[in-house]
């Protein structure tokens, strides 16, 4: 417990919050100053085949040990936090033996539990926050925390018989760029798994087919003293296209398989504006539909304007796992007995996002996700359970020691 804790507590300090507007690759290189941290502590507890490539991804290999002829698993983490909130400066705290109650931090901030009534969940146990000024980081310091120390625990253990397993940790997952350059060849597993999930239990197959615009508009700034037919504001068709997408198709207003449009960024003055949306839907007939509902918007709003007022620039960025998993459909059945085996009750659902582990699977790697124990992420009120933590670890070396049973 003491080193998975250590461990999380160390990461979420480190600022690796990624950039969507950055042309680098990794988007921010203060995630490349905590990769290479993460490369010597993974040389220092043993691991063999540590290397980190030019692009950042972070790979290294737990040999072998008694067993010679089944698959190679994989475990996969992401480092990057999100750019929606502050990961700069996290100063995480622990809330021992919490005890049912309002947990207050800086800012005013409060973690309700008439708000977030799953904290009630993890009364008497050890929770860890942030302090109220920053996200907290469990997505997905945790999960890399949690593979870590299994990964020590695996090499140390001469009980624990295993064949060959790879683990990685990569960057940028959190602006769907976290596979752009990972080499599956390479990496050399059949196989993985990503420690993404939410809160204990979590595992997952179905996610979002996801996609992102870039929408510039072209205003006409004139004095407003002579503005009469002349003035475009920019910012008012914009609000215009806003008002044009379903309101009941945004994320506050969906759950379940319900996908929504996101506007993520707004930003601009009279003469030109910019939007962001996000267009996220499970049913890929629908998803489709979404995205050419948002390219009829635009026409119809340049026809009104009769010119090429809005521009927009579409591009998917990953799509429903469960295509490529459930040919495979027998490492789900591999994770939740790894589960059960921990005491853990398996919670099978569809992720309302997506994980490095969406685009994996498209590259020729299954990748399903599980939990990593975090709640709330991406701001102020993210909590990470201690003993989910260590359930996840323990649910890592249940599924090493198990795919050690499957004849390749």
């Amino acid at each position: 417990m003491e080193k998975v804790v250590e461990r999380f507590i160390n990461y979420a300090k480190q600022y690796t919050t990624s950039d969507p507007k950055s042309k680098t690759y990794p988007s921010t290189d203060r995630q490349l100053v905590f990769m290479k941290k993460l490369v010597e502590e993974l040389k220092q507890i043993g691991l063999s085949e540590v290397e980190m490539d030019k692009y950042g991804y972070v790979t290294a290999t737990i040999p072998a040990k008694g067993i010679s002829d089944c698959p190679v698993v994989g475990f996969i983490s992401h480092v990057d936090t999100s750019p929606d909130f502050s990961g700069e400066s996290v100063e995480p705290q622990i809330i021992e033996n919490y005890d049912g109650c309002t947990i207050y931090l800086k800012n005013k901030v409060c973690i309700d539990p008439k708000q977030f009534p799953e904290l009630l969940n993890y009364k008497g146990q050890d929770i860890i926050t942030a302090d109220g000024t920053t996200l907290l980081g469990a997505d997905d310091k945790a999960g890399v925390a949690e593979i870590v120390t299994a990964a020590e625990l695996l090499l140390n253990s001469p009980d624990l018989k295993h064949g060959k397993i790879r683990i990685a940790f990569t960057p940028d997952e959190e602006i769907g760029k976290g596979t752009d350059y990972f080499d599956v060849k390479k990496f050399g597993a059949d196989f993985a798994y990503t420690l993404d999930g939410g809160e204990i239990g979590e595992l997952e197959y179905e996610n979002f087919n996801a996609a992102g615009a870039t929408i510039k508009i072209k205003g006409l700034s004139v004095h407003p003293g002579a503005a009469k037919n002349k003035m475009i504001n920019a910012l008012l068709v914009a609000h215009k296209l806003i008002a044009m997408l379903p309101p009941t198709q945004r994320p506050e207003h969906t759950e379940k398989y319900e996908g929504f449009y996101h506007l993520l960024s707004m930003n601009g003055g009279v003469d030109a504006a910019e939007l962001l949306y996000f267009i996220r839907d499970h049913d890929k007939t629908k998803f489709e539909e979404k995205k050419q509902f948002l390219t009829e918007v635009v026409k119809l709003i340049n026809t009104e304007y009769g010119s090429e007022v809005v521009e927009m620039e579409m591009a998917d960025q990953y799509y429903n796992m469960r295509e490529k998993v459930e040919p495979v459909k027998y490492i789900i059945d591999i994770a939740e007995k790894a589960m059960i085996d921990a005491g853990v009750e398996p919670k099978i659902k569809a992720i309302r996002g997506g994980t490095d582990g969406a685009r994996l699977s498209y590259e020729g790697l299954p990748c399903p996700n599980i939990f990593a124990g975090g709640h709330n992420f991406h701001g102020p009120f993210e909590f990470v359970p201690i003993p989910s933590m260590l359930k996840s670890v323990e649910v890592i070396l249940n599924i090493a020691q198990a795919v050690g049973k499957v004849k390749k």
